[in-house]
């Protein structure tokens, strides 16, 4: 594909976060957690506007670039021409996110097996692995109610989201909304792994040992003394070099 660069057009800051955008959809399909052209990432871009970026409909996910994401507004109006449609699915479900959070910066949602598994269990998550207790720590769910293309679903959404990060779509699969890019990166790679584990221990056929629901009384302090402080920074520079080995051109 031979996609104009954008890097002139818009600003520093916009530039930047299509850079980190780009590189977390080429991580997704690169850790596995894709589903075709399907499943979306989108980041709100700085500014007053009310503008964000989501991938361009009919790209896989190792595709994309950062001068191929599409700029919309909160009506989903194009706002830099681009030959790509945005998914209405997607778009519904984000754009509530969005609306209804101004402290999330980046919302990140996948059809990954493990993670539809899981959402299909009436249990929902099991507190059975050090991954888990992250994840209960600010978990929320919402009832399927088919594809996601009516806007009349969209306060029932945001309202069991609540405050939460983490968020299982019963029947559907998994959603983390978080402040940056890397941050949501990061939490969904805990939200997946915890799946795949949950899946894994339960195909073993033997009696689970679940974890006492105190120990999830004080993550944040946790996580901060587990990434030195740092965050999702602890390990988003490492991800960004291994993707730069493979194919540096998400940064185009």
């Amino acid at each position: 594909m031979n996609i104009a660069s954008l890097k002139e057009v818009v600003s520093v800051e916009e530039w930047e976060l299509r850079v980190q955008l780009a590189a977390c959809y080429r991580l997704v399909a690169l850790y596995g957690w894709a589903d075709l052209v399907f499943t979306h990432i989108s980041a709100r871009v700085p500014g007053p506007e009310h503008h964000f970026l989501i991938n361009p409909y009919g790209l896989m996910f190792d595709e994309i670039t950062a001068s191929s994401l599409v700029k919309v507004d909160a009506h989903c109006n194009k706002v830099i021409p681009s030959p790509f449609p945005v998914n209405p699915a997607g778009f519904v479900i984000h754009s509530s996110i969005h609306e209804a959070r101004p402290d999330v910066g980046c919302v990140l949602h996948t059809h990954s097996r493990a993670g539809v598994a899981v959402s299909a269990q009436k249990a929902g998550v099991l507190p059975i692995s050090q991954q888990s207790t992250f994840v209960l720590a600010s978990l929320a769910y919402h009832d399927y109610e088919g594809v996601a293309l009516r806007d009349d679903e969209k306060p029932r959404l945001v309202a069991d989201l609540g405050r939460k990060t983490f968020l299982v779509l019963r029947n559907h699969g998994l959603l983390v909304a978080s402040k940056t890019v890397p941050d949501a990166f990061l939490n969904m790679y805990t939200f997946e792994n915890t799946c795949r584990i949950q899946i894994d221990a339960l195909a073993g056929g033997g009696e689970l040992v679940q974890i006492d629901p105190r120990i999830l009384e004080g993550l944040p302090e946790v996580m901060k003394t587990v990434t030195a402080g740092q965050g999702a920074n602890i390990a988003w520079p490492a991800v960004l070099r291994r993707l730069d080995r493979l194919d540096p051109s998400y940064k185009s």
